[in-house]
C-alpha cells in the first residue's frame, strides 16, 4: 500500500517494443503512419520525466482507491474500480464518436480542459466511416 502522490522516478520496466510498424503491402518501416525510425529512441531509456508522466493518471488513481479503503473500507474502492470497468466499455458501434463523459465524472477529469477535449474533433478523424465494413470487422465476421 503507497500514498505516493507522484509516480516513481525510477522506470518500472527496460523491456523494448517489438510494435510491427511494417507496411502491409511494401513490408518497409511504414514512416508515413509511425515516424521516422530512430535507432537512438529504440536502444536508449527515455527521460526519467517522461516516465513519471506516462504514470501520473495511473498513481493518482492508486491513490484514490487507497485512501477511499481507508475511510470506507475495502468496499469503496472495490465499487469505484466496478463503475470504471462498467463505464469504460464501448457500447456504441464503433464508427460513431463516444465521448465518455461518464468516465471523466468517475476520474475526475471533468473539471479539467486538455488538449484531448479541443483537439479530438470527431469531424476530423481519419477513421473507416464504413459501418457494415466495422461490425464485421468487431463480430469477426470477415473470412
Amino acid at each position: 500500500m503507497s500514498l505516493r502522490i507522484a509516480p516513481s522516478s525510477q522506470p518500472s520496466d527496460n523491456s523494448k517494443s517489438t510494435f510491427d510498424t511494417k507496411h502491409a503491402e511494401l513490408g518497409g518501416h511504414d514512416a508515413f503512419r509511425y515516424g521516422t525510425r530512430s535507432i537512438k529512441t529504440e536502444v536508449l531509456p527515455g527521460h526519467p520525466l517522461e516516465q513519471r508522466l506516462e504514470n501520473w493518471h495511473e498513481s493518482q488513481w492508486e491513490l484514490k482507491l487507497n485512501m477511499a479503503r481507508q475511510a470506507h473500507g475495502m468496499h469503496a474502492p472495490i465499487r469505484m474500480m466496478m463503475e470504471r470497468d462498467i463505464v469504460s466499455q464501448h457500447q456504441r458501434l464503433p464508427v460513431l464518436p463516444s465521448s465518455n463523459v461518464h468516465l471523466d465524472i468517475l476520474m475526475g477529469r471533468d473539471e479539467t480542459i486538455d488538449f484531448e477535449d479541443f483537439l479530438n474533433d470527431p469531424a476530423m478523424s481519419t477513421d473507416m466511416l464504413d459501418v457494415h465494413a466495422a461490425m464485421e470487422h468487431k463480430l469477426k465476421l470477415k473470412i
